[in-house]
């Protein structure tokens, strides 16, 4: 790139960000009732164009051979008429959740008559780096704004033009309502070192949010002047406890494994106590088998499924994003805790068990952003948990931690209601 170019680009960098600066700030003066407005005319005007919106991801489509996309990759990024039906829905949902913005957290008033309360407020202006689904250009945009933060979105090129057009609709609905037509900006540069510029504004930028593969996320991480808010990977467990009951073990290993492979929240590991492995671990290997699933197995494992291949220790800290897992026998409670926190990512982990005290003990001690207890891992996602739309899974523990919904995307002041106090 020639030095003029990169100067361009770096102008460009800066002048979206100070739009969306400029934008954040005129959003402190917006109403629920106008942020309810935009979503719900950014929901028709999405199902009124759907036919445009069908034409730009044509063109991804057709482009996708050229970007290399598996048929999986291909399939994520088509838009359907009823996807298209399905994106207005998660915004006007989006529209029904309470507004985050203002929320009194706590209060109390002190002996002096002082009132001080705790108030839920934006954390300002958000840069977003995210893959190449078109859903996610319109769940980003409604939950950043709903939540008062304007928006840097840096889609996939493997998406440009659909999200392109989901951002053109967004931004026409916001100036309909009284918003700041710059709440919602799509970097429209595929250029790598665009990314690279924004990470270096944190003047105007207070927060980064990547979602993507790991390389992504580490080089958001490694790059970035602001906070950031991620997840790397998500190598799940679920631990079958010597209490567990036996068809729900099978089941729930199956659901947490194979409902969908290549998402953070698919299970990649399976630990047994050692005392229901003889029973529960070959039923439960058949079914895995059956699911396409291959298995990595420990030596005790591979005893009882011997069909299983050799497992690692490479293998036992994997993310697979597909029909692999992992199997670990163990002796105890503790040496299952032991075992999973060492290993884990830090996302999801499950416990299946009829002991309430076995579970309690694996709560409290799994260092997790969620702990399941005769539930699938599967759970652990904004829409599930009743947060509307997430714009990521955390695995931080500051500031947020599991899925990011709009109540994750604001900090909070303290503002003081006086009579004239003074201080001593």
């Amino acid at each position: 790139m020639a030095d003029g170019e990169r100067d361009d680009l770096k102008a460009y960098c800066l002048d979206v960000a100070r739009r969306a600066r400029r934008a954040a700030a005129d959003l402190a003066r917006t109403t629920g009732a106008q942020k309810r407005q935009w979503l719900r005319r950014s929901a028709e005007l999405l199902l009124e164009r759907s036919a445009a919106l069908a034409e730009a991801n044509r063109l991804d489509i057709e482009a996708a051979p050229r970007f290399g996309l598996t048929d999986a990759q291909v399939d994520r990024l088509r838009l359907t008429p009823e996807r298209i039906g399905a994106i207005g829905q998660a915004l006007d949902e989006i529209a029904r959740l309470p507004d985050p913005v203002g929320q009194v957290i706590s209060s109390s008033v002190r002996p002096n008559g002082l009132d001080v309360q705790k108030v839920r407020v934006p954390l300002g202006v958000i840069f977003f780096i995210y893959e190449s689904r078109p859903n996610v250009t319109a769940d980003a945009a409604a939950l950043c704004v709903k939540s008062g933060n304007a928006v840097i979105l840096r889609g996939g090129k493997e998406a440009a033009h659909s999200s392109a057009a989901i951002a053109r609709v967004m931004a026409e609905a916001a100036v309909e309502a009284g918003l700041p037509a710059d709440a919602v900006q799509l970097v429209d540069t595929p250029d790598r070192e665009a990314v690279g510029h924004f990470l270096n504004l944190p003047e105007y930028i207070d927060v980064a949010i990547p979602r993507g593969g790991e390389g992504l996320i580490r080089r958001v991480t490694d790059e970035a002047k602001m906070p950031v808010i991620k997840h790397y990977a998500g190598n799940c467990h679920v631990y079958l406890d010597k209490a567990a009951d036996p068809d729900l073990a099978v089941r729930l290993v199956v659901n947490a494994k194979t409902q969908r492979m290549g998402v953070c929240n698919a299970a990649e590991s399976l630990v047994v106590h050692a005392d229901v492995a003889d029973s529960l671990l070959p039923a439960v290997a058949r079914t895995l088998r059956e699911k396409g699933v291959e298995l990595r197995a420990c030596p005790r494992a591979k005893k009882l499924v011997p069909e299983a291949a050799a497992a690692t220790d490479e293998d036992f800290g994997a993310e697979y994003l597909g029909p692999i897992l992992s199997i670990k026998v163990v002796d105890s409670l503790d040496e299952a805790i032991e075992h999973i926190n060492h290993y884990s990512s830090k996302h999801t982990e499950a416990i299946v068990t009829r002991d309430l005290n076995a579970a309690r003990e694996f709560a409290t001690r799994i260092d997790s952003s969620a702990v399941m207890i005769n539930a699938s891992t599967r759970f652990n996602d904004g829409g599930e948990f009743g947060l509307g739309a997430e714009i990521g899974i955390s695995t931080d523990k500051f500031h947020a931690r599991g899925p990011c919904g709009l109540n994750e995307l604001t900090s909070y002041k303290y503002v003081c209601y006086g009579t004239g106090q003074l201080r001593e």
